[in-house]
């Protein structure tokens, strides 16, 4: 896949789904407000340097397909709606019979999102559906890996309005990665926070 344009916010693809020329809402601020106070924050000399947000990864983990595979149809079927993304079926490698385990099950779905369903599935996650969890109080900064990349997890899916809750078979997790191209935690943290993310302070 080719490597993104400059202010990572390239024209969407053929077959994308999105008008030509069309930008999403957290793009924009990215180029009009995030850029701008990142520089002021960090002084940076040059505006290549100003960290941005390069893909975000969604996994969700199925140990409970090995019962009942049925289990792999509907988790996809939730994650295809949350994401506007086709999962990729993550398969074991090898066989654990303690886990009565055998190669090649299905045993989790990951999704990586980029460019505009990138954007779009942050501001949701941001704006909609992290507001929607019950007693929120914001979301734990720990989860930095020391390279501006942050991994959280979700409890529930039907925090997400995509999900029809009369229709839910089982309330499943995911985990969530941000990949950035911050030199470190302070640099990552700034950013997602000027994006939107609610950090608990």
């Amino acid at each position: 896949m080719a490597k993104e344009k400059k202010d990572n916010a390239p024209a969407p693809a053929a077959g994308s789904g999105y008008e030509a020329g069309y930008v999403p809402r957290l793009a924009q601020q990215y180029q009009s407000k995030v850029r701008a106070g990142m520089r002021e924050k960090f002084n940076y000399d040059n505006p290549m340097r100003v960290p941005r947000l390069e893909k975000i990864v969604i996994n969700i983990g199925l140990g409970v397909a090995v019962q009942n595979p049925k289990f792999v149809d509907t988790a996809r079927e939730d994650l295809r709606s949350i994401t506007g993304q086709q999962p990729v079926v993550r398969r074991s490698r090898k066989a654990i019979a303690s886990f009565k385990l055998r190669a090649g099950l299905a045993i989790g779905l990951s999704v990586t999102l980029r460019r505009n369903r990138m954007w779009e599935f942050a501001d949701r996650l941001f704006n909609i559906a992290l507001p929607r969890v019950r007693d929120f109080k914001g979301v734990s900064p720990k989860g930095f890996d020391g390279l501006g990349n942050f991994t959280m997890g979700l409890r529930e899916q039907i925090i997400f309005p995509e999900i029809n809750y009369d229709q839910v078979d089982a309330v499943r997790g995911m985990n969530i990665s941000f990949v950035t191209s911050a030199k470190t935690n302070e640099e990552g943290r700034e950013l997602l926070r000027q994006l939107g993310m609610p950090f608990r302070t």
